[in-house]
């Protein structure tokens, strides 16, 4: 039987463990003590840092390890680099990875391969002139920590009045003593899921953002297809395929965030796994395949084609809630089938939650599709009036 080590036991990972089982694969999961998901779907648990890639690799050398993935998190994905080298397993390299998990050393390497992207300034967390670091980028700017994902550490300022609280945010979300400001770029986000193999791209399949506004845009849900004209939808490819070559990424999926400003694409960042927030599955009902188990297969050094004729419109969204609390009740007045494709609540009655700010504050998922993206939209729009969730 073949070991797949699976890095994370959230609920992004789930869907990953899950999958691995049903095709056969021993599952070894490592992840930080907690209440994940992923444990009780495992058949073998480390409570360990996926952070210490030390760690993870003797761990892989002692079971022998086939493949090891991640999907949904940036955390762990320079661990599953240095793996991959050490022991000879189909993935991203260690030093693609790095780049790919440090939005510092991402925008470096844009700068030099000519990949379009916002200026930028490096700038020391205890900057004393920080108005002087930043002289000659234009408002409004992102502060942003370079070791994150998912949102955090992130925050959009509009005048210098905000510069003191956007560093305080990075200060409490980076483990590093330096962090990056970057011109904001005015027009539509949007992304892009991909996988690339052997320096070729795969598919690209470029997708729309729900985005909720808190600090910054924070995307709250997912749709595709992507209406662009095909310069835009080409242009989306270069850029892509510029910005993996630039950071050295191969043999593994691709998640992509654009910005698209007077019909160019700017890249904002690209990281060396799928998605979260539903993308995996966005991924799988549109092209008509399990992505996690194609994912799983080639991480395993296995030959697999991406290819599909099939394209499924499809949305979905975070569940949510507006303030910290105890969830009271949980009211779902839908039936999964049809066009509403899985609903998923990821906590119950009596549990905690967050109010919304980042991803990981979500409390569950609506995916829909549709034989248009209108009807797909519309099924959503409808089964989420049908879900009352209250938080005291």
């Amino acid at each position: 039987m073949k070991k797949l080590m699976i890095l994370g036991a959230g609920i992004y990972q789930l869907p990953l463990i899950e999958t691995a089982r049903q095709m056969g694969l021993y599952t070894i999961v490592v992840s930080i003590p907690g209440n994940y998901p992923g444990f009780a779907a495992a058949d073998k648990v480390y409570y360990e840092n996926t952070v210490d890639a030390d760690k993870i690799l003797e761990i892989a050398r002692e079971e022998q390890i086939d493949g090891i993935l991640t999907a949904g998190t940036d955390v762990a994905v320079v661990t599953i680099g240095k793996v991959c080298d050490a022991l000879g397993l189909t993935g991203l390299s260690y030093e693609a990875a790095k780049n790919a998990s440090n939005k510092f050393l991402m925008k470096e390497k844009y700068e030099a391969a000519g990949v379009r992207t916002a200026r930028f300034r490096r700038v020391a967390i205890d900057e004393a002139d920080l108005a002087g670091k930043l002289a000659g980028l234009r408002l409004p700017l992102m502060f942003k920590a370079v070791d994150t994902s998912g949102s955090r550490g992130i925050m959009r300022v509009d005048d210098e009045t905000q510069f003191a609280a956007a560093r305080e945010n990075v200060r409490a979300n980076t483990r590093l003593d330096y962090y990056i400001v970057e011109e904001f770029i005015e027009g539509e986000e949007f992304g892009a899921q991909a996988y690339i193999r052997n320096h070729e791209l795969q598919f690209i399949l470029p997708h729309g953002d729900y985005v909720f506004h808190g600090d910054t845009g924070v995307p709250a849900g997912h749709f595709a297809p992507y209406e662009q004209s095909d310069e835009v939808i080409e242009d989306t490819r270069r850029q892509l395929a510029g910005a993996a070559a630039a950071l050295g990424i191969d043999n593994c999926a691709i998640n992509a965030d654009f910005i698209l400003s007077e019909g160019k694409v700017y890249v904002l960042e690209i990281g060396g796994r799928s998605g979260a927030t539903c993308l995996a599955e966005l991924v799988s009902i549109y092209y008509g395949y399990n992505y996690y188990e194609k994912m799983i297969r080639a991480a395993l050094g296995e030959d697999v084609s991406f290819a599909s004729e099939m394209a499924v419109p499809n949305a979905s969204k975070l569940l949510r809630s507006d303030r910290t609390g105890i969830i009271s009740s949980i009211q779902n007045e839908n039936t999964v089938g049809g066009n509403l494709c899985e609903i998923h609540f990821d906590y119950g009655v009596g549990d905690s939650v967050r109010k919304f700010h980042v991803g990981p504050d979500r409390i569950g998922h609506v995916i829909t599709k549709g034989r248009t993206l209108t009807e797909a939209e519309e099924t959503l729009k409808e089964a989420l009036k049908n879900i009352k969730i209250s938080v005291d």
